[in-house]
């Protein structure tokens, strides 16, 4: 594999765009993705994570079949199945360094696919699929073996060449060869996941990643996730509700509305000198010099709290540090699909407009670069109007002004700018209470967004979002139901037609359950007192639904629970204050949650949590943690045992023969 990166690159990263690499729209031809001559003023393009794997319907023609399997390099398949062929392995590649204006060489692990980039291999293909649909990944461990990985403790992080794979937020069996997080695929090892999607999945953005305890967060911050986009043509109907997908789209056509999918990712890779020390500036900050290359070996070091901020690395985005945003058109609607697939540090994204007639920062770095943005990056904040988190569709449009993203989340947005221009994509400054370092974090760009078009008439964003998908349901709504839509959108942009799950009312409540996290004085990583254990295990029966409350006696921990999403009930303070409407003031990321459908939230040390969920469909044994992952891999960990209901009140276990 030729990893060197184009001497065009090298000379563009040169110029005074030195910061910027443009960002193409999701979706562009990856044959289209060129680096301009040198001589050329455009910026460089980099696209959005390449779709390869995606879902052949009945409707597609023979030919138009054969074609898409063909350039996604699968073999033929049967109609209605996705195949994606991953290798993980070690990769040696380069990632542009702000602080030293250059490429930092690395050698990760990472998935490799048929027609992967080369010249950004840490991003893993997105895989698009359908309700009632299966998609089949074959996995293919060829990292080095390992004999001696084994720990004298099992949450001491080991086998960091060892892995599985987990599709987070999928409502699938976690049995089998499925979301089976039970499984470990040593160096050597083949296997194939199969994910059978219900007819009734909900429609949204999901993502997958690794999931061996011990080597996840390694893995995961190496580069290796991708997204898992499910798109849904159900329209709604008086019995049924419908995808959110029907309803997103041009007003004009019956294409869907453009949009974007960024995944921010954090590559905590470090340089060492010859004492096995990480190599820093004079800054503390961690530095490569030229000839060394970059790795992520050590959970001592390169986690933990503060290690984020202290390696002065930066927030990438689809694999590209400090990219340009291009092809956004002033007073155009987007839909911007957001996925953390970070380990550790909160992003609190914020769109600002950057003050005309801006240089381009080139050349500045950490605080330097932070100044710049507070300088010049103080026009108006556009509103993000979320339509969905976690890949779960909201009752009503919720605008945020700051998007606060811990890992594992989704947040699907409504984007507009306002006039031709440039904005800053930043992620603001966030206090200690609101972020999983639970230190203030500093204020840093992600990247530069260019809108171009002409000077569109003034607008209010609220009205145009009314407008367009007003009109987009007038033309693709059914007659039954158009009514319903076009009144609940006039009353408060609400979606209620489009919500995959039932709300679940108290009276629907037959059981309670209790959690919380700790860490302890001795760095013990807990659930309930313990650390992770594979003998024990929580468990439930299938077909209850049960009231949970959470909390955390130290640190913030963002809860993900595997298979079944839970329904936010109330979030309350310290002093008892239920936030889940409110939000707090110097913290928004509780504000609108009640009532909202996801699979990860973030629980605040002294806070309690209250979510319900139902056990539906799926039986076997998964894992509720932190998904903070180095908690995870250190013990902040719980197997459930789903177990079918033995008629007197209990559960028996799917492997019981009792």
């Amino acid at each position: 594999m030729n990893t060197s990166v184009p001497s065009a690159r090298l000379r563009h990263q040169r110029t005074a765009l030195a910061l910027y690499l443009a960002f193409a729209a999701h979706g562009a031809a990856l044959a289209q993705q060129t680096a301009a001559p040198a001589q050329d003023a455009a910026a460089l393009r980099v696209a959005a994570p390449p779709v390869l794997a995606r879902m052949l319907r009945s409707t597609d023609a023979p030919e138009t079949a054969q074609k898409l399997l063909t350039s996604a390099g699968a073999r033929p398949l049967d109609t209605r199945e996705a195949k994606l062929d991953l290798v993980v392995d070690l990769t040696t590649s380069k990632i542009w360094n702000p602080a030293t204006q250059r490429y930092d060489t690395v050698e990760l692990r990472s998935y490799k696919s048929p027609g992967t980039d080369p010249n950004i291999p840490f991003v893993a293909p997105t895989v698009v699929t359908a309700p009632g649909e299966t998609v089949r990944v074959a996995l293919k461990n060829d990292l080095k073996p390992e004999p001696d990985c084994a720990q004298p403790s099992l949450n001491t992080p080991h086998c960091f060449n060892s892995t599985n794979l987990h599709s987070h937020g999928l409502w699938v069996s976690p049995s089998g060869n499925s979301d089976n997080v039970m499984l470990t695929l040593r160096p050597g090892v083949s296997f194939e996941y199969e994910y059978n999607l219900p007819a009734d999945h909900p429609a949204g953005t999901f993502w997958y990643h690794p999931h061996l305890h011990g080597s996840t967060a390694l893995q995961v911050s190496s580069g290796m996730a991708g997204a898992l986009l499910v798109r849904g043509a159900r329209l709604p109907s008086p019995t049924r509700n419908g995808d959110l997908d029907t309803l997103l789209r041009e007003a004009s056509s019956d294409q869907p509305m453009a949009e974007r999918l960024l995944m921010f990712q954090q590559v905590a890779y470090a340089c060492r000198n010859d004492a096995g020390k990480i190599k820093t500036d004079a800054s503390g900050n961690w530095v490569c010099d030229p000839g060394d290359i970059g790795r992520i070996d050590n959970y001592d070091d390169q986690f933990g709290f503060g290690t984020w901020q202290k390696s002065g690395r930066y927030t990438s985005v689809n694999g590209v540090v400090l990219p340009t945003f291009t092809g956004l058109q002033a007073g155009k609607l987007e839909r911007w699909r957001l996925l953390h697939a970070g380990v550790r540090d909160t992003v609190n994204l914020q769109l600002r407009a950057l003050n005309a007639r801006v240089a381009a920062p080139t050349g500045l770095a950490g605080a330097a670069l932070e100044n710049w943005v507070g300088k010049n990056c103080n026009g108006p904040v556009l509103s993000q109007f979320e339509v969905a988190a976690d890949g779960l569709t909201h009752g009503q449009i919720i605008e945020k002004r700051e998007n606060v993203l811990q890992p594992g989340y989704r947040s699907d947005v409504l984007v507009v700018f306002p006039t031709p221009g440039h904005y800053c994509v930043i992620d603001a400054a966030a206090p200690a209470s609101a972020s999983v370092t639970q230190a203030a974090e500093d204020r840093q760009l992600l990247g530069i967004a260019e809108v171009a078009g002409p000077f569109a008439p003034a607008f209010e964003p609220r009205a145009l979002i009314l407008q367009q998908l007003s009109a987009s349901a007038e033309r693709n709504m059914p007659a039954d139901v158009k009514p319903r839509v076009l009144a609940e959108l006039r009353d408060g942009l609400r979606l209620g037609a489009f919500v995959p799950h039932r709300d679940i009312p108290k009276s629907e409540v037959n059981g309670n359950q209790e959690l919380y996290f700790n860490i302890t004085g001795d760095d013990q990583y807990q659930v309930d007192g313990n650390s992770y254990a594979p003998k024990q295990a929580r468990d439930l029966i299938l077909g209850r639904t049960e009231e949970w409350t959470l909390t955390s006696k130290r640190g913030g921990h963002p809860f993900h629970i595997h298979v079944n999403p839970f329904q936010v009930v109330a979030i309350y303070d310290p002093s008892g204050k239920d936030v889940s409407v409110s939000g707090e003031a110097n913290d928004p990321q509780y504000a609108n949650l009640r009532n909202t459908w996801k699979d990860t939230l973030f629980v605040k040390q002294g806070y309690n949590v209250v979510i319900r969920s139902r056990y539906e469909r799926y039986i076997g044994e998964y894992v509720l943690h932190c998904h903070i992952l180095d908690h995870e891999d250190r013990g902040m960990m719980q197997n459930v045992r789903m177990l079918v209901p033995d008629g007197k009140g209990g559960g028996i276990s799917a492997n019981s023969h009792h």
